[in-house]
């Protein structure tokens, strides 16, 4: 099937909701259900999260969903997934790959596929990733809670005079749920660079200097458009290497494949019983989710 016609995302004109919706519309379409009910985006390590869950009841090429494309990174699935949650009657909606900023085709597509989880019906999303790592304690293979972040692209996907209140971005209520499955799950705060090229040894020195624990190229984007879209919003990173500086090994993507692939199983379970817990728990309410107000 070829890729849908639709309006450029990066096109100032596109209303980027509309396309979300447009996407939102061929999702329920394929999968039979008007909605979905929690979002994963899964980044390096955590790919084997959506075959834990539960069954994989429809997968659809991204390419076949207005705005998405396929995969651009070694390592992730260019595929969506509607997945069963256990025996909770509820649906995940699995993207097996994710938009980088530094891919070039603009802030818009980057946070498509959360905007897209919005139309879809869902109201939690769950942003991982894997991340370099400050702290030498957390060695390769370790899952970290994300409790805040500092957004360091020089951008925003917010559009306009929307002043959307970040305090609480990362939900305490799914961060107190993660830790009732494993207790003893640190916390830290993630740093977005542009990349695509690591930091340097002292861009992490800065990094740590302005409260940073993780850091990577990803996710706050994501997270300030589902904060935005009023999505409550779990954050968790896989520490795949520590960050330059941190340790006298040069970095590599090679690196981060391969401790992504050797935490796999792990990580894969214990998110996907987040993700139960999550299902089964008490949701919040829209109108408590959001935070939005616009200058008049």
């Amino acid at each position: 099937m070829s890729e849908p016609t639709t309006p450029d995302l990066d096109d100032p004109s596109t209303d980027p909701l509309s396309v979300a919706q447009a996407a939102g519309a061929v999702i329920a379409d394929r999968t039979g259900v008007a909605t979905h009910d929690v979002a994963l985006v899964l980044g390096s390590g955590w790919g084997q999260t959506g075959d834990l869950i539960g069954e994989t009841l429809e997968t659809i090429p991204n390419d076949e969903v207005p705005g998405f494309r396929r995969a651009a990174v070694v390592g992730h699935s260019g595929t969506m997934r509607s997945v069963a949650i256990g025996e909770t009657g509820l649906r995940a909606l699995v993207y097996g790959t994710r938009t980088h900023f530094y891919e070039g085709r603009g802030v818009r597509a980057v946070v498509h596929a959360v905007r897209t989880a919005k139309a879809a019906g869902c109201t939690t999303i769950v942003l991982t990733n894997g991340c370099g790592g400050l702290n030498p304690a957390w060695g390769p293979g370790t899952p970290v809670l994300i409790r805040d972040h500092i957004n360091l692209t020089a951008t925003s996907p917010i559009e306009g005079a929307n002043f959307v209140d970040l305090t609480d971005l990362y939900s305490p209520r799914l961060r107190a749920l993660a830790h009732d499955v494993d207790p003893g799950l640190d916390e830290g705060v993630y740093v977005q660079f542009r990349g695509p090229h690591y930091e340097t040894p002292a861009e992490v020195r800065m990094a740590g200097i302005l409260g940073g624990d993780l850091v990577g190229m990803s996710t706050s984007l994501e997270a300030i458009a589902a904060r935005q879209a009023g999505l409550e919003v779990l954050g968790i990173s896989l520490v795949t290497n520590l960050a330059a500086g941190i340790s006298d090994r040069p970095l590599s993507h090679a690196e981060v494949l391969e401790a992504g692939q050797a935490a796999a199983g792990r990580c894969g379970e214990l998110l996907a019983q987040v993700v139960l817990r999550i299902a089964t728990s008490s949701a919040p309410t829209t109108e408590t989710r959001s935070a939005t107000t616009t200058d008049a």
